[in-house]
């Protein structure tokens, strides 16, 4: 079986998003380091606490790109419609970003699922790769899934 770009999507999905919608934050104290040096990781085993602020803002990037699975996979997916996306969901990140309350440490992951949403977005809004961006979008939404505690 060949895996394409559009069957990882698929399969990331169903990992991934279904575990529940995902949320995020990186305060302001988290730009000051570099991420790079962080490594995505469990608080000791368990998975790092979330807010109301950020399960909300990545419940609506999870139904932002469960929406749009369909016709990315179809490959009718506009040039117009990847743009609109990519702003829908850096606004989200940008709301989330705004509103931290998490503690540090967990801050500091977090960012690290935040800066591949935003490289994504960043890919869809551009002429080539749009499929890529989404496709890291939908990873970093299954790493969310998988070091965050996001009931529901």
């Amino acid at each position: 079986m060949i895996i394409t770009n559009k069957s990882l999507i698929l399969a990331v999905l169903a990992l991934g998003v279904a575990m529940g919608p995902p949320a995020l934050a990186a305060g302001p104290h988290a730009h000051d380091k570099p991420a790079a040096a962080v490594q995505l990781r469990l608080d000791h085993g368990k998975k790092w606490p979330t807010d109301d602020v950020l399960r909300r803002g990545m419940d609506d990037i999870s139904l932002a790109m469960r929406q749009s699975l369909a016709p990315i996979h179809s490959n009718v997916f506009t040039p117009a419609q990847y743009e609109a996306l990519a702003t829908r969901i850096q606004a989200r990140v940008d709301d989330v970003v705004g509103n931290c309350k998490l503690p540090e440490q967990a801050d500091q992951q977090l960012h690290l699922v935040l800066e591949q949403i935003i490289d994504g977005a960043a890919k869809m809004k551009t002429g080539t790769g749009r499929d890529q961006g989404a496709i890291k979008i939908v990873r970093a939404l299954a790493q969310y899934g998988a070091y965050f505690d996001h009931a529901g």
